[in-house]
Parts: structure tokens; sequence; C-alpha cells
């Protein structure tokens, strides 16, 4: 059963590198003869918040594949309804209830990609996000698209869905008094603003987790730590 798996695998994994079309990858993780732990990674679709960005996809090929579907999460951290914004976990029938032997880690991540085109929020695996979603969804578009930008690396600015261009964008209008900041820079605060946290909030879990009021930009872990303490506190 083993070798079966291993081989079937491998013809993926060959199928995958030969399509230069479709710009998913997928790579064995550690050790390059171990076909059971690997990670994938496909571009954010167009005309979605999450254009422009590269996601990861942690794999884990499972003993009885293909009878089983692989495990699969996010690595790279996305704001959407179906996938947990803590954890990366996905809510997705083709890697549950609808998975066939027919279908690869190939075909999975396709649906993956096309998951981002086509939210279900009515269905969610993350019920803050998809609470968002629907009732304030100009504010769920605002918060996808920053998450693009800072976990996948998509760019800033005009580009992507729900981008209104900058100087309209209700959230580059600042009337706040400077004293609302409490001696943080602005545009650091007003990056997790953006996300859909308040401005009060930022700067107290800026406080909690002794962040310098020099600070002009936080490094990944330091993003990771204050939106991780601003969902516990939601």
């Amino acid at each position: 059963m083993a070798g079966n798996r291993t081989r079937r695998v491998a013809k993926e994994l060959a199928d995958i590198h030969a399509d230069v079309h479709s710009k998913i990858t997928v790579q064995p993780i550690g050790n390059q003869d171990d076909v059971t732990h690997l990670r994938g990674t496909f571009p954010g679709p167009p005309d979605t918040p999450y254009e422009g960005g590269t996601y990861n996809v942690d794999i884990k090929i499972p003993t009885d594949y293909p009878f089983r579907p692989p495990t699969m999460k996010f690595e790279t951290k996305v704001w959407h309804p179906n996938v947990s914004s803590q954890t990366g976990a996905i809510c997705l029938d083709t890697l549950s209830s609808a998975w066939s032997p027919v279908l690869t880690i190939k075909s999975a991540l396709i649906s993956l990609q096309s998951l981002l085109s086509t939210p279900e929020p009515k269905d969610p695996q993350d019920a803050e996000v998809a609470n968002m979603m629907l009732q304030r969804p100009q504010q769920f578009e605002r918060v996808a698209r920053e998450w693009a930008v800072v976990y996948a690396g998509a760019p800033s600015g005009d580009s992507g869905a729900g981008q209104e261009g900058t100087a309209e964008s209700p959230l580059a209008i600042d009337d706040d008094p400077p004293a609302k900041y409490d001696g943080y820079d602005a545009g650091v605060v007003d990056n997790f603003q953006a996300m859909g946290f308040q401005v009060e909030d930022v700067v107290r879990v800026f406080a909690e987790l002794g962040i310098s009021r020099n600070t002009r930009q936080l490094d990944d872990g330091q993003v990771d730590d204050v939106c991780a303490r601003l969902l516990a506190g939601a």
C-alpha cells in the first residue's frame, strides 16, 4: 500500500512540475524523498482581494491515499469565511465528503484557489469572518486585501478587488486627534485599523506587547502577535 501511495504521489508531483500554466507548485517539506508531507503554493485568483498574493498550503498524505483525501491547511494567513484565521483549517467538501480517488493534489489545490473566488459564508469555518462578509461586505473586502498584502505578499495600492483608491478610502482619512494614537506611528496603527480593528484596541495591544513608540514597521512575528491578541479580545 505504501509503495502504491508513493508511486501515485510521485506521478502527481511530476505532472504538476510539467504544468507551467497553472502556476501551482508542490514540493516535499524537508526530506526530498518523503512525499507524505508537502507544501503546495498557488497564486491568489484575479479580481478578488487575494489577487497578487502567493498562498502556501501544508499537505499531509494519509496512508490510504488516494482513497482518503490529503489533509490540507493554509500556512499563509488568509481572511476568508471558509478558512480559520487562527489555524488555517479549511472547510471544503472536496477535502472531506466529496473526495474521490480520481481527484489529485493538484485538483484539490485548484479547488482551494476557487474557494478564494467563491466563498461560502453560510457554511463557515470562521464565524467572525463570515459575519463580517454578510453584514459588512466592504469592510470584509478591505480586511481580506490587507491580509493579502501583509501575509501573502500581494502588492499594496489599488490592485485587487475591493480597492477603491487610497485617496477615496474612508480608512485613509484620518480625523482622529493625535492623542488617540498615544505616541505610536499612525501608519503602523492604521494598518490594523484597515483590518477592521479599532485604533484604541490596537494601541492597547501595542502597549501590552511592549512595542516601542519609535517603531515604523512591524516584522511578521509582531504582526501575528498583535492580530492574535486583537482577535482573542474580540
